[in-house]
């Protein structure tokens, strides 16, 4: 297959299994939708990593893998529908009852912004959270970018951005929305974000998802020490 040697892997899978899904790791038995794969490869790349266990159903349960056209899907998901494309590494494991499972594994990505192509031909990029692939809200896309831009230079702040950067800290974990922020500091939209994504970049700001999964802003506890 592709290749692929399998190597025993009773033990590794075991172990995979019992975590469960999770922030680095989804279960795939059903690989047909190539746009869909590309949304948890851009989901993985723009986190921390992961890996896709391809042939082990939603419960846990190891089937193993059908046809060797679910890596090539897969492959086509990180080459044609994500931007930048992605490398994916392909392991293969055997189980205990001789059931084949593959780990494609997605790496980091350290450039920009890694982007899924829709049905309609728009780009969008995604976040992992908890095992869920998450939409990536438009501040936080341009807060990433800012920050790997290197744009991180912000010293000063005027009264409205020192009151916006005053509510967010005062927000504590539960964090703030943009609308919230916008109102405590009477900004427009506009400058609210510009003043959230460079707060970010200097790492005195970040993005959080609540239970609910709506997008909350949050003070950076660990933050740069900086007199503003």
């Amino acid at each position: 297959m592709k290749d692929i040697k399998a190597r025993r892997g009773a033990f590794y899978l075991r172990r995979a299994v019992a975590e469960g899904e999770h922030e680095r790791q989804d279960f795939k038995y059903l690989i047909s939708d190539a746009a869909k794969i590309a949304r948890s490869i851009s989901a993985f790349a723009n986190h921390s990593g992961g890996c896709l266990l391809i042939g082990v159903k939603d419960n846990g349960t190891i089937a193993g893998v059908r046809n060797e056209e679910d890596v090539y899907v897969v492959e086509q998901a990180a080459q044609l529908y994500c931007r930048p494309s992605q490398p994916v590494e392909f392991t293969a494991f055997t189980a205990e009852d001789g059931a084949m499972v593959i780990r494609a594994e997605i790496r980091p990505h350290t450039g920009r912004s890694v982007m899924a192509r829709h049905a309609d031909g728009s780009w969008h990029a995604y976040f992992r959270v908890a095992d869920e692939n998450i939409l990536a809200p438009d501040l936080m896309v341009k807060a990433w970018e800012r920050k790997k831009r290197g744009e991180d230079s912000v010293v000063c702040l005027n009264p409205s951005q020192r009151q916006l950067l005053c509510s967010l800290e005062a927000a504590g974990e539960n964090g703030a929305s943009l609308a919230e922020l916008m109102k405590e500091a009477r900004m427009s939209e506009a400058a609210a974000s510009d003043t959230v994504t460079a707060l970010y970049a200097m790492g005195v700001a970040d993005f959080r998802f609540g239970p609910d999964r709506t997008f909350r802003i949050v003070f950076a506890e660990s933050g740069p020490d900086t007199d503003f």
